[in-house]
């Protein structure tokens, strides 16, 4: 290194200064003389007389003269480095330079010996120089020769011109060639210099323990980076790792490893960011191979994304939970951005480090964790992140049967962090991304899985899985993990930091969707327009997917249709995307025109086989399948990739780690709706096997399996499904009955043979050709679907099967689908008439049927406004027709239904009342309902909720159970905050249930108002519990009903230790029937006269009293003190003179009372 570079630059400028410092330090030990060299004498300076004359002008120093580099022998290193030179008797004057130099006497001073063994640093670097003879010639370079080695003077200056004049003969040309290489290298030193100075300022930075980590100027740094070309940054990757070299040579081993780690890391996070970059910035409609690729940042249009529920399942059918966010969208709730996942809402405590989100499929998860990773990767947001690892569970799934270490799964699927060396993470900032638990095909076994802690250690991929979930393994890492609702629960809530929801598009962002995709403004607009006139239409579009879909229909209707409607319902939409996705196919693979028919005998088998694939898949439950399914259904996975928007494979070949390919449709609704084709097709062409397999042997009815029939037997089907997977399913099939459905695919199956009395089947021959049987028509999915009779009398059965069809004891959500089927069949009577009903002055005259109690719960749960109070008993209807109504429970803050006999279905729907977010339920009544243990279970699970807000609970008559009493207090302690009043009477709770019901009592956070245990079986032991509940938090209780309890004296003596508390506010006690005597009289008397400002009405009917007790319930009424509105003490239980009194003094009361009133 040039000495003329500033001391404090660098390590080594570091070092020197030490070194002085030693020798300086007072005290210290001389250095050891060194024997003398030849050349190169320690003897005392004999004169400036001595020294030879030099045969040019130098500008260099004379220590050149001294040193000459031996590379065989071996002298003592110590004895060659930085010794002053002197005079000596061997070997005589020193050779004269021969040329002219402006550098530094340094390169003069070393003598350079590759066969000894290196001398340390003190021995080599910057010892003191011993007096010696002045140099011999002048050096303009170092600062350093000046100062106490060297003092020039005017006669020297003097005595190197004149040697320069004596020196002229030199020949000029050598001379000019020798000046022009020294100016080369002296450039060359300059650049080098410069370079070396800059990269150690930033290496001394980087290691810096107040370097703050992803700062701005690190991020410059990685920018100027990303502007070198290759060469340059190969140098400077070679001089970090000769200043490690270096490092470790000096013994700073701590430091050359803390600056190889962070320099690898940042070399590292560069290829990171532009392999993710590349990965993510465009987005596929279908797969990379064969749908239309886009920029991702310019379709990308915002989520809503909500923080709130719980990490429980949630597995009724998508649909209904997406009409269930299209209620909320509008609504005042706090959005988080992308960008903001890991910060949670403000006052929220402690660090998040593990993050939940859930979203149905197709409303944007996935692409949701692309744009935040691609964000990340162009700088745009979370810079303080080092590094962000997008995994999927289909990729996990496919390597669950191999063995990794949390290092060697990181570097599997990054291999970029193996190219670097990274083994460790522990000192950085790490997000891992977990897309699709829902997916998921590994053992999550959180309670037995072993417990790991070492990032190095190898062990299945499901264990490395559940300690980083648990915060075993690398506990600093931030954890994001996307997951449908019904997969939710494989995580341990107390694992889940905070639960996020994205609920899709809200109405603006689906109008800013169509309008970023489309160019042509008035195009969009249109599309809008029409989006909005269809109320199914604009309810899925919530869904991105969905958008995509619905855009890609209109788009090609708008330019090609001349005239005619656009498609308003889910199935003339999907028949009318099938149809476009067909016409690619045709145009973009097989070489057709536009205006050639797409349908050919291979495309007709290719939609049988997918509609196979689909409704067997759809039966098992699964949503992601493999090659072998689709070998299994006769399908070509190369034919059937060409069905970009239907069919997705998902894997990308060009990673080249995978064996196994896994497919899916592009949204679940598309996989339902080619399910419904193929049934349909199975039904026509009676495939009889199928059928049973789906339906049962004796599916038929009397052995008739006409079209109304199957019909009735598949939507029965659907409505025993517990979560309403068969929904949409059902929806498709009522909708493919209709002619004009069947036209739309036109042409699909190919024509069949016309006869009188029958209509063309456009869809006819698809799979060849049919019989036409005397009065049939033909079907446009003829051929594919077969014979069906849909002449007008048959779809007219089977709308009025759809409108007589019964649904008790199966749950009300189930008998909304009905209405769907009808609005499908596009039957609007109902809708028309519920319509009418709403809009009329006199409803309660009005008579509703089962389908409209349907219709009427959907368009209320679904209103934009929350209703005040929903009691059921003001409807004329049947009981079944009130049952129907219970899911507009979701929509409104007071609810009635008592004596409905409710089963667990129905508690099932009013607890998801409860649960939903937000909760507008805060008045609840189900009195004279027999709730059983195992709705009261559905109950309490919506009561334990965090959004539930429910103020009032009325139980009474209920048949509670001690088990279903204890989860029903079990639910209320754990979210006491909201009750204020419950009623439980007439539920034979006994002792045990009132002792869990106290635990809630005493709870600081309990807020309860009014309590109600009017004949629930309490002894004097169940009082002595509740008064000691209600001692321990008396400050919110004003209403007590304990009639009808066999409590007698003892237990009323407990009670009135609570009247007389100063903190007891109590206002209102019944105690009507509880077999209590005059003794309960004079401890009731003492405690209110103790505390008589706060009860204002007693009621003690039906107790054996006697005169004595009644006297000193007169003398309570006659304190000036007394607060007392209504005494109801007396019956037959006292004489007739003591009534007199008592009636009399009363009177007396209740008029001064009224007079104060």
């Amino acid at each position: 290194m040039d000495q003329c570079e500033d001391p404090h630059s660098s390590l080594w400028g570091e070092q020197k200064n030490q070194n002085k410092a030693e020798r300086k330090e007072p005290g210290s030990e001389p250095e050891p003389e060194s024997e003398p060299e030849p050349g190169s004498g320690s003897e005392p300076e004999p004169g400036p007389e001595s020294e030879p004359a030099p045969s040019c002008v130098s500008f260099k120093s004379d220590q050149s003269k001294e040193h000459e580099f031996e590379f065989k022998s071996n002298p003592s290193s110590k004895k060659r480095i930085h010794q002053n030179p002197e005079p000596g008797p061997e070997p005589g004057p020193a050779p004269e330079p021969s040329c002219v130099s402006m550098k530094s006497d340094d390169s003069k001073g070393h003598l350079i010996n590759f066969k000894r063994r290196q001398p340390s640093a003190r021995q080599k670097i910057h010892q003191n120089p011993e007096p010696g003879p002045e140099p011999s010639s002048v050096s303009m370079k170092s600062d350093r020769s000046k100062i106490g080695l060297f003092d020039l003077t005017r006669q020297k200056l003097s005595a190197v011109m004149k040697v320069e004049q004596q020196n002229s003969e030199v020949p000029r040309a050598q001379s000019v060639q020798q000046h022009h290489l020294d100016s080369i290298f002296m450039l060359l030193e300059d650049n080098m210099v410069t370079f070396v100075k800059k990269e150690l300022k930033k290496m001394q930075k980087v290691v810096s323990p107040d370097y703050p980590e992803c700062s701005e100027s690190q991020r410059e740094d990685e920018e100027e980076l990303e502007g070198d070309d290759e060469d340059q940054r190969s140098s400077r990757e070679m001089f970090q790792q000769i200043t490690v070299l270096f490092l470790r040579r000096m013994k700073q081993e701590k430091l050359a490893d803390c600056l190889q780690s962070k320099l690898a890391a940042a070399v590292c996070r560069r290829k990171l960011k532009c392999g993710l970059k590349k990965k993510f910035q465009r987005v596929f409609e279908g797969i990379a191979k064969a749908g239309q690729s886009t920029l991702l940042n310019e379709i990308y249009t915002e989520l809503y994304i909500t923080e709130g529920g719980t990490a429980e399942v949630n597995d009724e059918h998508e649909v209904r939970q997406i009409e269930a966010a299209s209620r909320k969208a509008d609504r005042a709730e706090t959005s988080i951005r992308p960008e903001d996942i890991f910060k949670g809402s403000p006052g929220r405590d402690g660090p998040i480090r593990t993050v939940m989100t859930q979203g149905v499929a197709g409303i944007g998860k996935t692409v949701l964790t692309q744009k935040l990773t691609l964000d990340w990767a162009e700088d745009k947001s979370n810079q303080d992140i080092h590094f962000m690892f997008p995994l999927t569970f289909r990729e996990l799934n496919v390597v669950k049967e191999r063995k990794f270490s949390l290092v060697e799964l990181v570097h599997h699927f990054f291999s970029e962090t193996k190219a670097a060396g990274m083994c460790r993470f522990e000192n950085f900032q790490v997000v891992l991304i977990f897309d699709g638990l829902d997916e998921c095909r590994l053992p999550l076994d959180f309670h037995n899985n072993e417990v790991l802690t070492d990032v190095t250690e190898s062990t299945s991929v499901d264990v490395l899985l559940t300690n980083l979930i648990r915060g075993k393994l690398l506990p600093s890492a931030r954890l994001w993990i996307t997951t449908r609702p019904a997969a939710a629960n494989q995580i341990p809530p107390d694992c889940v930091d905070m639960v996020t929801e994205v609920r899709g598009f809200t109405d603006p962002q689906k109008e800013e969707y169509f309008r970023k995709r489309s160019r042509d403004e008035e195009q969009a607009s249109s599309i809008i327009s029409h989006m909005k006139t269809s109320r199914s239409l604009h309810i899925m579009c919530h869904i991105p997917v969905f958008c995509w879909i619905t855009a890609t229909v209109l788009e090609e209707l708008l330019r090609t249709r001349e005239g005619g409607d656009l498609p308003r319902t889910l199935t003339e939409m999907f028949i009318h995307h099938l149809v476009v996705q067909t016409k690619v196919k045709k145009v973009k693979y097989d070489g057709g025109a536009e205006t050639d028919p797409h349908w050919s005998p291979d495309s007709r088998r290719m939609i049988e086989s997918l509609g196979k694939l689909a409704f067997d898949q759809l039966q098992k439950g699964n949503l992601i399948f493999y090659e072998s399914d689709l070998t299994e259904c006769g399908i070509d996975v190369e034919a059937a990739s060409k069905y970009s928007g239907v069919f997705t494979q998902i894997f990308k070949e060009e990673r080249g780690l995978y064996q196994d390919k896994v497919f899916c449709f592009i949204h679940l609704s598309v996989q339902e709706f080619l399910a419904a084709v193929y049934m349909f097709h199975c039904y026509t062409n009676r495939k009889e096997e199928v059928l049973e397999d789906f339906l049962g042997k004796d599916w038929k009815d009397e052995n008739r399996d006409t079209l109304d029939v199957f019909l009735k037997r598949v939507m029965e089907k659907s409505l025993r499904s517990k979560n309403g997977h068969l929904d949409l399913f059902v929806r498709f099939l009522h909708g493919l009955c209709l002619e004009s459905n069947q036209r739309l695919l036109g042409g699909l199956l190919g024509q069949t043979e016309n006869r009188p009395g029958m209509i063309q089947r456009p869809l006819g021959g698809l799979l060849g050709q049919t019989e036409n049987r005397p009065g049939m028509i033909q079907r446009p999915l003829g051929g594919l679907l077969g014979q069906t009779e849909n002449r007008p009398e048959m779809i007219q059965r089977v709308i009025n099967n759809l409108k007589e069809m019964t649904s008790y004891e199966m749950s009300p959500d189930r008998s909304i689908n009905i209405f769907h089927c009808l609005m499908e069949m596009k039957d609007l009577s109902v809708h028309q008439e519920i319509q009418e009903f709403l809009q009329s002055e006199n409803r309660s005259e009005k008579f509703l049927s089962e389908i409209h109690c349907s219709a009427l719960a959907y368009m209320l749960q679904m209103s934009e406004e929350v209703l005040d109070e929903l009691d059921l008993n003001k409807y004329r209807t049947s009981e079944e027709g009130k049952l129907r109504l219970i899911p507009a429970v979701r929509n409104c803050r007071k609810f009635r239904l008592s004596d409905c006999r409710l089963s667990e279905s129905h508690c099932e729907v009013v607890a998801s009342a409860l649960k939903s977010n937000p909760s507008h339920l805060i008045d609840l009544n189900l009195n004279w309902n027999n709730l059983q243990d195992s709705g009261v279970k559905h109950l309490s699970a919506g009561l334990q909720s965090p959004n539930c807000k429910l103020e009032t609970l009325r139980l009474m008559r209920c048949r509670l159970s001690e088990i279903s009493c204890d989860s029903l207090v079990s639910a209320l302690k754990s979210n006491p905050s909201h009750l204020e009043h419950l009623d439980l009477s007439w539920n034979n709770l006994q002792d045990s249930s009132v002792e869990h019901l106290s635990g809630f009592l005493e709870s600081p956070d309990c807020i309860l108002k009014t309590l109600r245990l009017m004949r629930c079986s309490l002894s004097e032991i169940s009082c002595d519990s509740l008064v000691s509940a209600l001692k321990s938090n008396p400050s919110h209780l004003e209403h007590l009903n304990l009639s009808r309890n066999n409590l007698q004296d003892s237990g009323v003596k407990h009670l009135s230790g609570f009247l007389e508390s100063p903190d007891c506010i109590l206002k209102d006690l019944r105690l009507e029937n509880c077999s209590l005597s005059d003794v309960s009289c004079d401890s009731l008397v003492s405690a209110l006269k103790s505390n008589p400002s706060h009860l204002e009405h007693l009621d003690l009917r039906w107790n054996n009293l006697q005169d004595s007790g009644v006297k000193h319930l007169l003398d309570l009424v006659e304190s000036p003190d007394c607060s007392l509105k209504t005494l109801r003490p007396v019956e037959d239980s006292i004489s007739l003179c003591c009534f007199q009194q008592f009636s009399t003094k009363h009177s007396q009361y209740q008029s001064k009372i009224q007079s104060l009133l």
